[in-house]
């Protein structure tokens, strides 16, 4: 029995009946794919449904700040880290199988997209041929509406089933969300668990050219051997947010071990040990100098977490 004056999330960091584990002072430069972040306060990895019900609802019982990590591509921590608990989906969330009959993929939301891509590959299954080379979790991509400028992964999103201390448990048709560019209508406070993504049979050199092709589009076109967190801005309507900072003469600035990439200008890599304030630093120039000759104020792709521009 917990004491009375023990709140819910202390009794939870000493439950060994917790289905996940539990580190405090964690760097979250660990779980960046940027390799930058100072520690959260918390970092939790949930095997399962109830263990993630379970820690969100003590959170929000005591008032205590919390984000859903993924894999972190991305998101640019603070140095001084996240005062709160970082959540990452484990075991039960990192599953999928395609069932033939409904030509859908069922995945965990902790679920590389990149297997994913390459079992449909393997399969010859036409669908997700503008997810290859997208980094990161199917939540994330979700999240994010990952894909190219034609072609979105949500086309391919029959239902996805969702968790919030509000709400509780939802599943709901992918005709019931708003989808942008990089962007999608999942709450803040929403935890993505699984959905159902269709694919279906296709000629496979069609498949294989579409894949192979637009993987060695991103190769040449993105610093892949550094660290990064993708596009750092989003791209205005009728324009192309690297085309603009490249015009402007950007590329290859630096500020400390942050550089604007010489590859591609939207991308901003860290070249050494480049701290958050250094990308920050970054993208206020970019931003300033953006508007001051286009009159655009361009908007963050990237997550801030523990700090704003």
């Amino acid at each position: 029995m917990t004491a009375k004056h023990t709140h819910s999330f202390d009794a939870l960091l000493i439950d060994e009946k917790f289905d996940g584990d539990i580190y405090t002072d964690e760097l979250l430069s660990k779980h960046t794919s940027y390799r930058i972040g100072g520690p959260a306060k918390y970092f939790v990895r949930v095997a399962s449904v109830g263990a993630l019900r379970s820690l969100l609802e003590a959170c929000e019982e005591n008032g205590i700040s919390w984000m859903l990590l993924g894999r972190g591509t991305n998101v640019l921590v603070a140095d001084e880290g996240y005062d709160g608990v970082a959540v990452s989906l484990g075991r039960d969330f990192r599953s999928f199988h395609y069932d033939e009959e409904a030509t859908r993929f069922y995945a965990g939301a902790g679920v590389l997209l990149s297997a994913l891509v390459q079992e449909a590959f393997h399969r010859s299954l036409a669908g997700l041929e503008c997810a290859v080379g997208v980094p990161g979790t199917l939540g994330g991509a979700l999240r994010m509406n990952a894909g190219t400028r034609d072609k979105w992964i949500s086309e391919q999103v029959v239902s996805v089933t969702t968790y919030s201390p509000r709400f509780g448990f939802r599943k709901r048709l992918g005709s019931e969300f708003e989808w942008g560019y990089r962007s999608s209508s999942f709450g803040e406070d929403e935890v993505i668990l699984e959905a159902e993504i269709a694919a279906c049979p296709a000629d496979p050199f069609y498949i294989r050219g579409k894949m192979e092709g637009s993987l060695s589009h991103r190769r040449k076109t993105q610093p892949t051997s550094l660290p990064s967190c993708g596009s750092v801005f989003k791209s205005p309507a009728g324009y192309s947010a690297g085309k603009m900072i490249e015009q402007l003469g950007l590329k290859g600035t630096q500020i400390g071990d942050a550089q604007i990439s010489e590859q591609h200008a939207n991308f901003i890599v860290n070249v050494g040990n480049a701290s958050a304030h250094d990308v920050a630093a970054l993208m206020k120039l970019i931003r300033d100098r953006v508007f001051e000759h286009y009159g655009i104020q361009l908007q963050p792709e990237v997550k801030l977490v523990g700090f704003t521009l």
